[in-house]
């Protein structure tokens, strides 16, 4: 069952919850359709006088296509003991195959967005910014090189979080002992 909070309620660290716990990515269609896919690189913070997320998707992934033909989208935490199912729905490309239903994972909607009901915390999005990463941006050429020797640069959004969904029912990861 989820319950809306305010960003400011939120209490999972950003860097652990994008860079370890992982996110996954989830958008929608006009026709029903939706595709999800993980991300373990962006950030939240303030823009614009706003509570935002800031997510990057390369070209070739599916879900951008979901991304760029919807207003909104969510992005969704699993609970604690999921990680087989982030790097799954990271690695095989919803073209192929219905992953979220072969992960065992349910849509929900909160208007026309989409998300993981299955999730523990789920963040609803507008679509703010978008621009494409270019090479000339890059002020450390050797981000270049490392992270794109195919030159599928991400686009960078920036997204207003509209409303935040905690499932308090669903298991957040232990916090480390000191």
């Amino acid at each position: 069952m989820f319950t809306e909070i305010k960003t400011t309620e939120l209490k999972d660290n950003p860097f652990d919850l994008i860079g370890a716990q992982w996110l996954l990515v989830t958008a929608g269609r006009e026709d029903g359709s939706c595709n999800t896919m993980t991300a373990s690189w962006g950030g939240l913070g303030v823009m614009w006088g706003k509570d935002v997320a800031f997510l990057v998707i390369r070209p070739q992934r599916y879900t951008k296509e979901f991304i760029d033909s919807s207003r909104t989208l969510s992005l969704s935490v699993l609970p604690k003991g999921r990680m087989q199912d982030y790097a799954y729905l990271g690695r095989v490309s919803g073209r192929d195959e219905d992953k979220i239903k072969k992960a065992g994972l349910t849509v929900a909607h909160d208007g026309e967005t989409p998300y993981i009901a299955d999730a523990r915390l789920v963040m609803i999005c507008e679509k703010m910014f978008a621009q494409p990463y270019t090479p000339d941006a890059f002020l450390d050429g050797t981000l270049l090189d490392r992270w794109y020797p195919e030159k599928d640069y991400h686009t960078l959004y920036i997204c207003e979080i509209k409303k935040v969904l905690l499932n308090e029912e669903a298991k957040a990861p232990e916090a480390p002992e000191d």
